[in-house]
């Protein structure tokens, strides 16, 4: 044939909350050095492996600027030496207790892990200098993938009760992206795929009050010069929102009781998720459109599906079943019937033996997909499969490995072309205008896991907090004082904390409620005292040296974002 079938955009999104100096164990700083050894690094390795091998792999990739604040921070590179140390040394004292009880298998396990480990710490140390922001940098530099920002903290944007609050969260991510990646962003992840459209809006919790007219999320992003975001499938072309969550954490089940009311968006049979649309509003008078690529269910449901999903299989590692100490992980998958005491011993040989036959099925997926839009509308167009990175590595250990090889088998399948979104969008700019519902990626394509009986609480410390931010730069945002700048600032950080959408999730997933309740709190209570300070200040009244205290003590724990900006709430 002349020309490929259609191009494939992998899109993986890399987040975590702001977890510095806020615990390590069970909850905070290890969640973040797990990602580094199980997901970032072996990510890297995989890309670097690709463009050795002559192979640019095209890969789209969201990092969001509070994760890109926490890779760069000087603390967080040496605690994850230590982590590493600590997953090897956990590995040894594995080995001596399994040779005490006189079993090989678990002894060549306990092996595998001390290796594992071993290579992750000297590709930390060694090939990557201990600096993950500069390492995908150098791939984007040199072509081989896209970086695309996120919203500062992941704030769930279309549930921000103040339009400034969107800005801020949207500038910020903007003016970190630039300033670690030294140039500026053409995509956005927008935080769970989560999307409102402009409109008469009302708050959804606290006091009734009139309802005032915001602007879409594209305005914003078109306002700071961002090119494009992706969309789940049911927002472009409707029919069922297909939930990516629901078969990764039980406590989401209980959204069954709720299913009945779901009303599911009639198809609309002409648009494609092959194609790419611009998003529609009374801001394209004066505004450049902002475009919009669609995430496609067919290949997610392959990934995300807890049974049938490729991570179920059975000689993959099993994700939940641990031995302690140490936490390292000795079984595999087994089957979707078994429970933890019938899982049988990991086999890595075995399990490295299932990832090419997988990665095959995705791209005969994707390439059976691409052909069909083509043979009917004579043209190509366009697949894109949209992921968490933490998928890849740590949920599903063997995942790293599958990327390789998906990449490596569609760069050789001369029908298929890689792409990233934005070079797709140079080749191919959109023309036709299209409106979106509100919506997201969660179950029932709402905002149901983030606004719901356990988390509706948690809204209210947070539209409390954006209406005194707007009141406080108002009367003394333009004061040219340092001290009372520093103040401000912090009083933002801690803003921008409280909105991260994570605390919802957790809190609804019931995967870490009580630290994310106690986050929650916390980012909130700083927030009012420090907004006390600064109006004490202001009136030249006495300010005890605890109070200054305090906020040294803020600004070593929450101290993301240098940059910040306190105008950008005016």
């Amino acid at each position: 044939m002349s020309q490929p079938y259609g191009n494939f955009a992998l899109v993986l999104h890399a987040h975590l909350p702001y977890v510095i100096a806020h615990v390590k164990w069970p909850h905070g700083m290890d969640w973040l050095n797990e990602a580094v050894a199980e997901t970032y690094i072996p990510l890297l390795n995989v890309l670097n492996r690709l463009v050795d091998e002559g192979i640019s792999p095209k890969l789209t990739i969201g990092i969001s600027p509070i994760l890109t604040e926490q890779l760069a921070d000087d603390s967080f590179k040496v605690k994850c030496v230590s982590y590493i140390q600590d997953k090897i040394n956990d590995a040894l004292y594995n080995q001596t207790e399994f040779n005490r009880f006189n079993r090989p298998q678990m002894i060549e396990l306990s092996k595998f892990w001390e290796d594992y480990y071993t290579q992750i710490m000297i590709d930390f140390k060694e090939k990557y200098g201990a600096d993950l922001v500069g390492a995908f940098k150098k791939l984007q530099d040199e072509g081989h993938i896209e970086i695309i920002t996120c919203a500062a903290t992941h704030g769930y944007l279309p549930l921000l009760s103040q339009d400034v609050s969107v800005q801020a969260q949207i500038k910020h991510g903007v003016a970190n992206y630039t300033r670690h990646y030294e140039c500026s962003p053409r995509g956005i992840w927008l935080p769970e795929c989560a999307y409102r459209p402009g409109y008469e809006w009302t708050p959804p919790v606290g006091e009734k009050a009139a309802p005032r007219l915001r602007k879409g999320i594209e305005e914003f992003l078109s306002e700071n010069q961002l090119e494009y975001f992706i969309a789940d499938s049911h927002l472009v072309v409707g029919g069922k929102a297909p939930g990516v969550y629901i078969d990764r954490f039980e406590a989401l089940r209980i959204w069954s009781q709720f299913e009945k009311e779901y009303q599911e968006r009639p198809k609309e049979t002409d648009k494609s998720p092959h194609e790419v649309y611009l998003v529609g509003g009374s801001y394209l008078e004066s505004k450049k459109p902002v475009a919009v690529f669609t995430r496609h269910p067919a290949a997610g449901f392959k990934i995300w599906h807890g049974e049938s999903g490729y991570p179920g299989d059975g000689w993959y590692l099993d994700f939940h079943k641990k031995h302690f100490p140490g936490g390292h992980r000795y079984w595999r998958e087994t089957s979707a019937e078994s429970d933890p005491a019938n899982k049988y011993e990991y086999e890595p040989d075995k399990a490295r033996e299932s990832i090419p036959e997988n990665a095959g099925q995705f791209k005969g997926l994707i390439k059976d997909r691409l052909r069909g839009y083509y043979e009917t509308t004579g043209k190509p167009g366009i697949l894109v499969a949209p992921f968490n990175a933490e998928l890849f590595g740590h949920w599903w250990f063997e995942g790293s490995e599958w990327l390789y090889h998906v990449l490596k088998q569609v760069a050789q399948d001369p029908e298929v072309e890689m792409a990233t979104c934005g070079s797709y969008l140079d080749q191919n700019p959109p023309a036709r205008v299209i409106s979106l519902p509100e919506g997201s990626w969660g179950e029932g394509g709402g905002h149901w896991i983030w606004l719901n009986e356990r988390t509706k609480w948690s809204w209210k410390y947070i539209y409390e907090v954006e209406i005194e931010m707007q009141e406080l730069v108002g009367e003394l945002g333009q004061r040219n004082d340092k001290e009372l700048r520093s103040i401000l600032k912090q009083a933002a950080r801690e803003l921008l904390l409280l909105q991260s959408s994570d605390w919802q999730f957790l809190i609804s997933t019931w995967s870490d409620r009580d630290y994310a309740e106690m986050r929650l709190v916390e980012h909130y209570q700083n927030f009012k005292r420090l907004a006390i300070m600064a109006r004490r200040y202001s009136r030249d009244e006495w300010i005890d040296p605890g109070e200054w205290n305090f906020l040294g003590y803020c600004e070593e724990r929450n101290r993301a974002f240098a940059n910040v900006e306190p105008q950008w709430w005016a």
